[in-house]
């Protein structure tokens, strides 16, 4: 997924309402959570971000990166949330 699949899908989902994205972690994008009476926030999937972050570097640094500076990251009531999934 595009950056500009993403935000056609935003648009038409949400019509007015704007979402925080992460940059750079595009393929990683899942979705739009919502919780009643706070703003939507933009979903990843926390293992795509990692996948992606060891193209550039090792799967060791790459969960080190990716815990301290992406998902450790807040940026206010519209941070990203980052989504461990369970793999049987």
């Amino acid at each position: 997924m595009t950056k500009e699949d993403i935000s056609v899908y935003i648009q038409e989902t949400l019509e007015e309402e704007t979402v925080l994205l992460a940059d750079g972690f595009e393929k990683a994008f899942i979705g739009i959570a919502r919780q009643f009476n706070k703003p939507p926030l933009a979903v990843y999937s926390s293992q795509k971000c990692i996948e992606l972050l060891s193209d550039q570097m090792s799967y060791e640094e790459a969960v080190e990166y990716f815990e301290f500076n992406t998902r450790g990251a807040y940026v206010g009531e519209s941070t990203p949330i980052f989504v461990d999934t369970y793999n049987q």
